[in-house]
């Protein structure tokens, strides 16, 4: 699939340089990107993010639906580019037609895995089917690693059989788990399964210690290793388990997708449809898109034009990091001055808030106006001040504004200072109007 967002943002992402994980499960909260061009379609998002940028070498993870395509007119993805990645096509509802420049005619159904390999360069085009009504499923990238980031088109299909687990039962597509190993070709050690858990379970799946994972949750109220997520959420577990335990506590049936692999350790740059590992690196690729040059090949078989590249923003690609791990404050531990701080969204309170250990040290609050994200409070509790906590609070804040794709309103007077101070928002910032200000007074808090 295609991120036909109209304004994507440009992404350094990698764990060489992360911080430590967080100790237990670490709870991510899918954002809504509305994608636009042809589908119109707004998709929940985990991966990327500010807390986490890969799992593995799982790099993008796109959850949508069921949307009722029969009134929408379904999906029509025209002819696109991908480099340096993977694409894993998993639907549960629904139908879809691919084709690409290797030649390749295939559909995504529910339940088959079509895996399609964009090293060099492959474009492809999606269209729903005729007989689809409901379209459900997830879009996920695998970032290549440097060495196979040239890797010649490919396209497979597979579909894995149903593997009893006492409880519930799984689809391994990518890897192996519960005595199922697909064979299906990729770069790197991963797991990718679909996992479905009865009423009332609890299922146990022995792991590789040396993967970290993602259970993003379709259905059900899951308890992953204690940790309690909700539909659309993506639990994180850092590697070292051997086991990972999951329990469906809703009174219907649960269904899940497991992600897995070995800590990736090289950065990525990604940007659209492109991974590589520069900004020129994005710029040659979307050169090459716009130019029709040999580099993507043509599909054949759609009716239509190819996607346009959306324009580059005016900035350079900024270093991006996982947030270092906030340590409790106990009795006989370090004092907080000496713990790491780490920015949090609190997107259901319109918030960005900087913790010091297990303590809220301050918020910048917002309000989303269609594509602007309106800033209009700043503030460090007086016990935290003079540690400079609330420039690397906004400034996490406007980098996620930036990896968001929306844009900057400056009505708070401390965001407004530290713009002028940091000219890299300049082409993500608009100017506080006095309509704007109209509609943040009437907007209800």
């Amino acid at each position: 699939m295609s991120n036909t967002e109209t304004r994507p943002a440009e992404l350094a992402c990698g764990s060489e340089t992360a911080e430590p994980p967080r100790p237990g499960v670490e709870v991510l909260t899918a954002r809504s990107v509305p994608l636009g061009g042809p589908r119109a379609m707004t998709v929940r998002r985990t991966l990327p993010q500010r807390a986490r940028t890969l799992i593995g070498a799982w790099c993008f993870a796109d959850h949508y639906g069921p949307d009722d395509v029969s009134l929408t007119g379904g999906m029509d993805v025209a002819p696109h580019p991908h480099t340096g990645l993977q694409t894993v096509s998993w639907l549960f509802s629904g139908e879809i037609e691919h084709r690409d420049s290797l030649g390749s005619h295939a559909f995504v159904r529910p339940g088959e895995l079509n895996l399609m390999t964009g090293g060099h360069g492959i474009s492809h085009s999606e269209v729903s089917t005729p007989r689809t009504t409901l379209l459900h499923g997830v879009q996920l990238w695998v970032a290549l690693p440097e060495e196979h980031r040239g890797a010649a088109r490919d396209f497979q299909h597979h579909v894995p059989q149903a593997v009893s687990l006492d409880g519930g039962e799984a689809r391994v597509f990518l890897g192996s788990l519960a005595g199922a190993t697909s064979p299906v070709r990729t770069f790197t050690p991963l797991l990718g399964a679909e996992l479905s858990l009865a009423p009332g379970a609890t299922v146990v799946l022995d792991v590789d210690a040396g993967f970290e994972h993602g259970v993003l949750v379709d259905a059900g109220d899951i308890r992953f290793d204690g940790t309690a997520l909700r539909p659309t959420e993506l639990g994180y577990a850092a590697p070292g388990r051997t086991t990972l335990t999951l329990v469906n506590d809703a009174a219907g049936p649960a269904r899940l997708v497991l992600l897995g692999g070995p800590p990736f350790g090289e950065e990525i740059v990604m940007w659209w449809n492109f991974i590589g590992r520069t900004h020129d690196d994005i710029v040659e690729a979307r050169e090459a898109w716009q130019n029709a040059s040999d580099r993507f090949g043509a599909v054949e078989g759609y009716d239509g034009g190819r996607l346009p590249a959306p324009a580059l923003p005016n900035a350079t690609i900024r270093p991006r990091r996982n947030p270092a791990t906030p340590a409790p404050h106990t009795a006989g531990s370090a004092p907080d001055s000496a713990v790491e701080p780490a920015v949090v969204h609190v997107p259901e309170r319109n918030r960005y808030e900087i913790h010091v250990g297990d303590t809220s040290a301050g918020l910048t609050a917002y309000r989303d106006r269609d594509e602007q994200r309106v800033f209009h409070h700043t503030k460090i509790e007086d016990a935290y001040g003079g540690r400079g906590l609330a420039a690397r609070l906004v400034h996490d804040a406007l980098e996620d504004v930036r990896a968001s794709g929306k844009r900057i309103v400056p009505v708070c007077p401390y965001v407004k200072k530290y713009l002028a101070k940091h000219e890299g928002y300049a082409d993500i910032t608009d100017p506080v109007t006095p309509e704007v200000l109209r509609w943040l007074v009437t907007r209800p808090t």
